[in-house]
């Protein structure tokens, strides 16, 4: 079948964005429109002119630049739908969201969570865990004392963080880890994760000692502190939490998540030649609180799984979302206080 003849609004989009070095086809534009990153055409021009916007301009030339060279666009598309909010890119996040949440289900093999209270559940989910852990790489990397070593080769000294949990991916916590995802806190006691931790950490035991007293004063008190985390109720309960949250709140913090995920990585980047920046960024609690944990996301799927969970962490925490908020600013002072010679905050984030 023979190809649509590329319209007048395709060829001057491509003519733009050809002044700024990216050459896509008609296919690839009208590809970008069908998934949602571009609008529709007819909000492109200004008023009785056949000259792109400068905001449409940025956009395609996001994609542009993100999607070249073969690579996904990975969670700019998010970004790019909840920048919009429609109810069809509401959805298309929704679906995005609860994909991502589900992969290490996908991964093992897991087609459903076995569900119940009785011993034969629990011992179905603990076998789930347990495919869940097979063969899995872990990092091993303490990402802290990675950047306060390569900050000492300038002279710069950035501040220690005595309570900050090394790797979070240590070996000791990856069984309840996956027990916690599959079967919350029903399945993993406090106990359970305060004795992994101790393992993780083995030098802040007072730390430790002070957080399995705030557990045992709570369940006096008739709560569990770890059922009201965001992970409280494993992976159904974050799926639960974005699969009930209205449009508009869902598209907010997915637009905020990634956001401050595109800020902190260019201002990560921006650091080989101000390491001052990491100093002022570790200074913050929200260091430890997210972007040790999951700001500095890697490239493809395990990036957007961190963007998911942090959609999560933002939807059914409203301290944490106030907090991630607040960060952002340190961060917009930040990127003017050190200005990079090229891009904008957040690898030019702004639709």
């Amino acid at each position: 079948m023979a190809r649509t003849k590329p319209t007048a609004a395709h060829l001057a989009l491509i003519r733009a964005l050809k002044e700024h070095g990216c050459k896509p086809s008609p296919t690839q534009v009208e590809r970008w429109q069908q998934e949602g990153w571009v609008p529709k055409s007819s909000t492109w021009f200004e008023p009785g002119s056949l000259t792109i916007q400068p905001h449409i301009l940025r956009r395609a030339l996001m994609v542009a630049l993100t999607v070249r060279q073969g690579r996904g666009i990975g969670w700019t598309g998010w970004f790019l739908w909840a920048s919009d909010a429609t109810p069809e890119n509401a959805q298309r996040l929704r679906t995005a969201l609860v994909a991502h949440l589900k992969r290490p289900l996908a991964r093992a093999g897991v087609d459903k969570i076995p569900t119940g209270n009785s011993n034969r559940a629990f011992q179905a989910r603990r076998a789930a865990a347990t495919k869940m852990l097979r063969n899995r790489r872990l990092p091993r990397r303490d990402l802290d004392e990675t950047l306060r070593a390569h900050a000492a080769e300038v002279g710069l000294e950035l501040p220690r963080l005595p309570d900050a949990l090394p790797n979070v991916f240590h070996r000791a916590l990856m069984d309840p880890g996956a027990r916690l995802l599959l079967g919350g806190a029903a399945d993993l006691g406090s106990e359970e994760l305060l004795e992994a931790l101790e393992q993780a950490m083995p030098n802040h035991t007072e730390k430790i000692e002070r957080m399995r007293e705030e557990h045992r004063q709570a369940e006096l008190d008739g709560t569990d502190l770890l059922a009201q985390s965001p992970w409280g109720h494993g992976i159904p309960g974050m799926v639960r939490t974005v699969e009930t949250a209205d449009d508009r709140d869902l598209c907010h913090a997915v637009y905020t998540c990634t956001q401050a995920t595109g800020a902190l990585h260019d201002l990560m980047r921006r650091s080989s030649a101000d390491p001052e920046i990491i100093a002022l960024l570790m200074r913050d609690v929200m260091w430890q609180r997210w972007a040790r944990v999951g700001g500095v996301t890697p490239e493809g799927t395990p990036g957007l799984a961190a963007v998911a969970l942090n959609t999560v962490q933002y939807l059914a925490e409203p301290d944490w979302a106030a907090d991630l908020v607040r960060y952002m600013a340190l961060m917009h002072a930040l990127d003017v206080a050190y200005p990079a010679r090229r891009g904008t905050l957040g690898g030019g984030l702004e639709a």
